[in-house]
């Protein structure tokens, strides 16, 4: 599709930003949807974020995807904020309203939600434990107790920030059977050895660091678990490698890009996005023809 004088724009703001993937993946689905729009991926330095955000209302952009280290700062810069932004302080999508005002949801954790959904997991009435204590890390523990998980252990090197992770959910959500701990020890191979769903949030085994340990010993995942990494380069990480031989069952990260994306392209226009034609563009970016 020719941009011309009716064409609108959105895109996604983060710096670094070359990395990213989301274009690629996102005007895919809008040729197939037909809409007249080109999504772009703005280099925004951190000291002008406000400045960005500012020109979605005077260029009139449809909306932005937020990606690292400006998720908590456009917050700042918004209208209104939904409850999952209001609970994690973060926001990874904008959306202009007819009326100019901005409008901030966080896509993360119900993007993991949906691909579980689709993988044909749930976490629901389930022991959660959950790797890390980063951004990505709180979005998909809050997800998971919003979900419905029965039980959530959050391990991470530095035991302070996986406590801040729990003490939020504790905080925020009706889930009180919430555990933090560090990465190592007999809690830790406790906390993922007797888990139903193991999740992933650290970047340990991506490209081009792919070769190294899984970021738990392979010898505490076991048979009938789900773990997910939510690393999407390369598509099978060396914690999936070790949950297959494990017998778990292996849940890549890539499906979670194309739903948070796909959450975020519905809250523009209002429509179903094609999630298939997003994922096959993806995987067409990372050099992969299948799962």
């Amino acid at each position: 599709m020719t941009p011309d004088t009716q064409t609108k724009l959105v895109g996604v703001i983060g710096w670094p930003i070359e990395h990213s993937l989301s274009p690629a993946m996102q005007n895919a689905a809008l040729r197939e949807m037909g809409l007249n729009w080109l999504y772009l991926a703005f280099a925004v330095e951190p000291d002008r974020v406000g400045e960005a955000v500012g020109a979605v209302r005077g260029l009139g952009l449809v909306g932005l995807n937020v990606t690292i280290p400006h998720k908590s700062a456009v917050v700042d810069h918004l209208d209104e904020i939904d409850e999952d932004v209001e609970a994690l302080g973060v926001a990874n999508t904008i959306v202009r309203r007819e009326d100019g005002t901005l409008e901030a949801h966080n896509t993360d954790g119900p993007g993991l939600i949906r691909w579980l959904q689709e993988c044909g997991h749930t976490v629901e009435g389930r022991a959660v434990t959950i790797i890390g204590a980063g951004g990505s890390a709180r979005s998909v523990a809050w997800a998971c107790a919003r979900s419905g998980a029965s039980r959530l252990a959050i391990i991470n090197r530095t035991p302070g920030r996986a406590e801040g992770v729990a003490e939020l959910v504790r905080e925020k959500s009706a889930l009180s059977a919430v555990e933090a701990g560090p990465l190592q020890g007999r809690a830790a191979k406790q906390a993922v050895s007797g888990a139903d769903v193991v999740i992933d949030c650290t970047s340990v085994g991506m490209y081009p660091h792919a070769d190294v340990d899984p970021v738990v010993p392979a010898g505490w995942l076991r048979a009938g678990q789900v773990v997910v990494d939510l690393t999407y380069n390369p598509i099978e990480t060396v914690m999936l490698r070790a949950a297959k031989q494990a017998g778990a069952r292996a849940v890549d990260g890539a499906g979670m890009l194309v739903h948070q994306g796909a959450i975020s392209l519905q809250y523009w226009s209002g429509r179903r996005p094609p999630v298939e034609t997003m994922r096959r563009a993806l995987l067409s970016e990372l050099g992969t023809a299948e799962h």
